[in-house]
């Protein structure tokens, strides 16, 4: 259900000829924030629009598609308080084109608006603030404090691994878990699962577990709104149809994902007694040579463990075959698996390729699993591959 019915927030004041002068680098900063929300290509015109509101000495902009908003906000001078809605593209481009300075904004007759700044003067054709749909406000009760860097980091560490696939609905998303002493993050598409969790965080008010499914897109949201803030922490809060995730002056609400995720730790690999460590940059390096020529529809490699030595392979009749030879203890049985090259990068990648890694096996037909080799690390990370015919 779209997040624009259950509206809690009061509209401000109606009617009224809006007027405000706001700072230009202040009305970028917060028009660079919301602008990725808004439809590029929608049936509804009003979607394609920013959200602007005016009351006290706070400006308020929002942006929706109908399954995820943004909100936030500025300190300007209030003339007259009111709220218009703005072409989205075309005022966050023309305001980057204007110099430093002040800018005022007025709401004109038949929703046009005018913008002053300088000696530019500019008047845009906006719609009717009655035909915005409502988004809801952040709930007044029971939020959760969260570490905006351990989220931050969660998010980084699956986001990569979530299906794209449609009809595939609950596998869109990341399952959050939370729970009172941690804060875990889990994602597949089926080929691949990312988990990672973060112990000892505390969560106040929090009792058993929790877990909701945020859907791809909003965790992209949320990855840039994370990044663009000194805060150290995120308010979380959710109603029957909303996720809410509140940053300073910032908030983004997003439907969230109904039905039933995978059972992940069913398939988390228990039995993988043969393993390889190796650094992470050696083994990218490696990776990437060798995929040159792989099938490049499968992008399929092959992994061979054998008396110290980790071989990595690939042949396709159309470029050649290629083998790189990494150093590393080992003397069980030799093993040999088969995986998708693109998919042990991402996971290298996400690590920043940095440190050792753990590549664990079974068998040549069970799934295999790497997980960073640092028995002091903040975060527990465990990414399960399955295997590939070759």
């Amino acid at each position: 259900m779209p997040v624009v019915e259950t509206a809690v927030d009061k509209p401000a004041a109606q009617g009224a000829t809006m007027e405000i002068t706001v700072s230009r680098q202040d009305l970028v900063r917060e028009l660079t924030a919301t602008q990725s929300v808004v439809e590029r290509k929608t049936t509804i015109p009003i979607l394609s629009n920013f959200l602007i509101e005016a009351e006290g000495e706070r400006l308020t902009i929002t942006a929706t598609d109908l399954d995820q908003a943004i909100r936030t906000s500025a300190a300007v001078k209030v003339k007259k308080p009111g709220a218009c809605t703005i072409p989205a593209r075309k005022l966050f481009d023309y305001i980057k084109l204007l110099p430093d300075g002040d800018i005022s904004i007025k709401l004109l007759e038949n929703h046009w608006v005018q913008i002053r700044a300088g000696r530019s003067n500019t008047k845009m054709v906006g719609m009717a603030r009655a035909n915005y749909p409502q988004v809801p406000g952040f709930p007044t009760v029971a939020a959760t404090r969260l570490s905006l860097s351990a989220l931050k980091t969660l998010i980084a560490r699956t986001v990569f691994a979530i299906s794209n696939e449609e009809s595939r609905y609950t596998l869109n998303g990341a399952l959050l878990v939370l729970k009172a002493e941690s804060l875990a993050m889990v994602s597949t598409d089926g080929h691949r699962l990312a988990w990672v969790e973060k112990p000892n965080e505390n969560h106040e008010g929090v009792s058993g577990e929790k877990r909701v499914l945020i859907p791809r897109k909003a965790l992209h949201e949320l990855q840039q709104l994370l990044s663009a803030t000194d805060d150290e922490s995120v308010e979380f809060a959710d109603d029957e149809h909303t996720l809410f995730f509140r940053i300073g002056h910032r908030t983004l609400s997003t439907r969230r994902l109904t039905g039933q995720f995978p059972n992940f730790e069913a398939v988390m690999p228990r039995d993988n007694t043969k393993f390889a460590v190796v650094r992470a940059d050696e083994l990218s390096a490696s990776i990437q040579r060798v995929a040159q020529f792989a099938d490049e529809r499968s992008g399929a490699i092959r992994m061979r463990l054998e008396s110290n030595e980790l071989k990595i392979s690939s042949s396709s009749t159309e470029s050649g075959e290629s083998e790189d030879t990494i150093d590393t203890p080992y003397s069980g049985d030799p093993i040999m698996v088969g995986f998708n090259s693109s998919y042990i990068l991402d996971f290298l990648k996400a690590l920043g390729n940095e440190g050792e890694v753990r590549i664990e096996f079974k068998d040549s037909q069970s799934a295999g699993q790497m997980r960073p080799e640092d028995p002091d690390a903040e975060y527990r990370y465990r990414y399960v591959l399955m295997p590939m015919r070759i």
